[in-house]
């Protein structure tokens, strides 16, 4: 097992005593704070399975029914979880509307501040672990769940405290009104995951300082070419894909071509990682460039720079003369 399905798994193992304990103890007191903590810790159960199976499931090498691989099951259950927690705090406002309106007993708040004072330290541990994993792997699915708990740490921490002014002043409406903080923190944790998982549904670019070094890269190689053009990139999980015309001196061999292609490419899995780059090689328009010393792979020895022509252009980018 790897070091993303371990994780993964301790997430699932610390959700499901939580939830059980969290439960138990809510329904024998009462109190819809502790019980709402239950219902998030449940949904995170829930979330902690889905990016298990992501995490196993993206790994999965390319096939003929995915030939650009399986990382978008991370972003997919990443999209399905974020709506999860929307339900979630839909439920748990709907319950905390009713003590309000209702009242609300409590017998008693004791074992609700030991079960949820329990929570916040698994969970601080549990969510640092899974943050340091899925920056280290470029996990969605890992740091969606990551920071749900992280959300569960603030959001107990808020209850503990909640409860213990309870217990202090006697004032039982604080109960339901400290579930409905709880709700509004899950709320903006589910809009949050929402944005990290389903953009790169819809193939966004790559961020704009990974594209700056897809750039750079290329402007590091300008000696051996004579532009690019058409330049665009995506994200799929913790994959990237990358993809290029390439405008080469028609002099060049299909050799020298190719591993030109294999260096640009090489160069940028060591600045960015997971990377898949598929090139478009093409000729130089003839009689455009100067007089080229290919025997020694300087390029066109008159021009200074490298320039680029974005996806838009209907020609390729040339080195200035």
């Amino acid at each position: 097992m790897d070091a993303k399905s371990r994780v993964a798994t301790l997430a699932i193992f610390t959700n499901i005593v939580l939830t059980v304990v969290k439960l138990a103890v809510g329904l024998m007191i009462g109190s819809v704070s502790v019980l709402a903590e239950a219902v998030h810790s449940g949904v995170d159960l829930i979330a902690a399975a889905m990016a298990l199976f992501a995490v196993r499931t993206s790994a999965k090498p390319a096939d003929s029914d995915h030939p650009y691989g399986h990382g978008k099951v991370e972003n997919v259950t990443g999209t399905i979880e974020a709506m999860l927690i929307f339900g979630a705090a839909a439920l748990i406002i709907y319950e905390s509307a009713n003590r309000l309106l209702y009242g609300v007993e409590l017998p008693s708040v004791d074992a609700g501040i030991a079960v949820v004072g329990l929570s916040v330290i698994v969970n601080f541990f549990v969510s640092r672990r899974l943050l340091a994993v899925a920056k280290k792997t470029e996990s969605v699915a890992l740091e969606a769940d990551a920071y749900h708990l992280t959300s569960d740490v603030l959001t107990s921490l808020g209850v503990a405290i909640g409860l213990v002014l309870v217990r202090v002043t006697g004032i039982k409406v604080l109960d339901p009104l400290i579930a409905l903080a709880v709700a509004v923190l899950i709320l903006k944790a589910a809009w949050e995951v929402t944005q990290r998982s389903f953009v790169d549904l819809l193939d966004r670019s790559l961020p704009a300082g990974e594209q700056s070094t897809i750039k750079e890269v290329l402007a590091r190689h300008d000696a051996r070419l004579v532009g690019y053009h058409n330049l665009r990139s995506r994200k799929a999980g913790s994959d990237r894909h990358v993809d290029l015309h390439l405008v080469v001196h028609r002099e060049l061999s299909v050799s020298q071509a190719h591993d030109l292609c294999d260096d640009i490419e090489g160069s940028l899995k060591d600045r960015l990682g997971s990377l898949t780059c598929n090139v478009h090689v093409e000729p130089c328009p003839e009689g455009d460039c100067a007089v080229c010393d290919l025997s020694t792979g300087a390029g066109c020895a008159s021009t200074t720079s490298l320039s680029y022509a974005p996806p838009t252009a209907s020609v390729a980018g040339k080195r200035r003369d």
